[in-house]
């Protein structure tokens, strides 16, 4: 059965209400400036062409928080279950960074400085450290850097204990315990539970939550459908698969149609393989 969380229950960390704190300007600047160790003059939400529109958040769809000041554009995501092939994704979100500034007609000497930063609800690469920052260099000689301005940072707030900086440790602190510390997560904390009760947060995150349990509910009818005109037991098994597959193909071919979320974020919200969604991509474009 689908669980959908109840609202009242609902964390800083939880998808939905993450998108929807990062969306208070000061907040985020603040979430910034702490973890990134840097100046925001401002927060902008810009709105994409048709094309990258995916890479954005949209009302009433649970993405991650895209943001740009004057110098910099940020991508911020927020990672609960651990998943395979971090370092790439975070190649795939930075080159869409790029591509936003390219399309927008800009030459390559005036890309800004891009940050792809994700906060983890656990260890990344496994080494216990609380922070890991890559930047571009030579193997060669490592004080020679590439000088793309191109940065990727992970957090993982289960080492918050081995942070040094205190305000990065109350944060990190905050994302793995729930435990607001300090002025910053105090304010999180309070608009976390102003969001709860605003009607429109709960008709959105009830209408997100609703569609998503209908396209597994109608997946799993017909996959019983299917397995019992097999006749078989493992029918059965083998055509609820089938039902669960071709809804989740369905719902990618709908997101990528209305542009919402990234090919990667659609394939991970639908259970499918990036592969699969780039080709239903491929189909529509065709």
């Amino acid at each position: 059965m689908y669980a959908i969380k109840p609202l009242e229950e609902l964390t800083f960390t939880d998808d939905y209400m993450f998108g929807a704190v990062m969306h208070n300007a000061e907040i985020c600047a603040e979430v910034i400036e702490r973890l990134l160790h840097i100046k925001v003059d401002h927060v902008e939400y810009p709105e994409l062409q048709k094309v990258l529109k995916p890479y954005y958040t949209s009302k009433g769809v649970r993405l991650d928080v895209y943001v740009k000041d004057s110098d910099r554009v940020i991508d911020i995501e927020l990672q609960n279950k651990k998943f395979d092939a971090l370092g790439k994704r975070s190649r795939y979100y930075q080159s869409m960074l790029d591509m936003d500034a390219l399309m927008s007609g800009s030459d390559y000497s005036e890309l800004k400085e891009s940050y792809v930063l994700f906060i983890c609800n656990h260890d990344p690469f496994n080494k216990n450290l609380p922070c890991y920052t890559f930047k571009n260099i030579c193997t060669e000689n490592s004080t020679v850097e590439l000088a793309d301005k191109a940065v990727k940072v992970f957090y993982n707030a289960t080492a918050y204990e081995e942070e040094k900086d205190p305000q990065v440790y109350s944060f990190l602190q905050f994302v793995c315990k729930n435990s607001a510390s300090d002025s910053l997560t105090e304010r999180i904390t309070s608009l976390v539970e102003r969001l709860k009760l605003q009607e429109e947060f709960k008709t959105e995150y009830a209408a997100v939550n609703l569609h998503d349990r209908d396209i597994r509910k109608e997946a799993l009818e017909e996959g019983r459908v299917l397995g019992l005109s097999q006749g078989l037991s493992q029918g059965i098994s083998q055509g609820i698969s089938q039902g669960i597959s071709q809804k989740a193909t369905e719902a990618a071919r709908n997101l990528l149609n209305m542009h919402l979320g990234t090919p990667e974020q659609i394939a991970q919200a639908q259970g499918l393989t990036l592969e699969e969604v780039l080709e239903i991509k491929k189909e529509l474009e065709n």
